[in-house]
């Protein structure tokens, strides 16, 4: 069950940071309130999921998981490059995160 808080935690992350972004394009407490209220849930669910995977591991794949689902909604949401260096770098902190999880 850890594993699932944490990658609710990562959706927490992932929509907070467009929070930030959807923020800074037009600043209103309707969107203060959304970027802290994401971000919230993200931190309760990846404290919930603490209980059970060592820190390091969880942290590493909560702001993985947060980065890349960022950047691929940065592509198809805020258009952003989809350039093939990106993709590949965005497949690295994947697989890196799932290095993670096979080596604990």
């Amino acid at each position: 069950m850890a594993w699932i808080y944490l990658i609710i935690a990562s959706f927490g992350e992932i929509f907070g940071v467009m929070g930030i972004n959807l923020y800074l394009q037009k600043k209103s407490l309707p969107r203060l309130g959304i970027l802290i209220i994401t971000f919230g849930f993200g931190f309760v669910f990846l404290s919930m999921a603490m209980q059970s995977i060592p820190l390091g591991t969880a942290y590493a794949i909560w702001t993985g998981l947060g980065a890349a689902g960022a950047v691929i909604m940065g592509i198809l949401f805020f258009n952003e490059s989809a350039s093939w260096k990106r993709i590949a770098f965005l497949c690295c902190i994947i697989a890196g995160a799932a290095g993670l999880k096979l080596l604990e």
